[in-house]
């Protein structure tokens, strides 16, 4: 009995430090590829959009969270599908306040890989167009 106990303890413990190690190494991937721009709290810097406190909202609808990875940042970055996708659940468990819904989906390896193949050109005028459909929808839901 005293085995198991120790065996479960071990395995415990294992899980919970490589979940540690898993959300300690995209912290460092957000530090080294995304701060730059966006700033270690996420409030962004000169036209760099924040995600604090923001983020989120682009869960709302599916052209709004393919958005997030179609960006050039995430879609051109050096970050392999698993790393990208860790960096992205990590900002939006970090940044987005009450911005994201309690049901979130998380990305996924696969969703990242095929959505990063199609990057934006022209991120701003998508941007804006993304906001004020996401806008719509909220009043359209009032």
């Amino acid at each position: 009995m005293r085995t198991s106990i120790l065996v479960l303890s071990l395995l415990l413990s294992t899980v919970c430090a490589a979940n540690e190690s898993a959300w300690d190494k995209a912290h460092f991937n957000y530090q080294m590829f995304c701060q730059g721009c966006h700033t270690p709290d996420g409030s962004g810097a000169n036209s760099v959009p924040r995600l604090k406190g923001h983020v989120g909202t682009f869960l709302q609808t599916e052209e709004g969270r393919e958005y997030l990875v179609r960006v050039p940042g995430s879609a051109t970055s050096s970050l392999d599908n698993e790393e990208l996708a860790a960096v992205l659940n990590w900002i939006l468990i970090e940044f987005s306040g009450d911005s994201l819904a309690e049901n979130y989906e998380p990305y996924k390896v696969d969703e990242i890989g095929r959505l990063r193949r199609n990057p934006l050109n022209e991120v701003v005028l998508y941007r804006s167009k993304l906001l004020a459909d996401i806008a719509h929808r909220g009043d359209a839901k009032q």
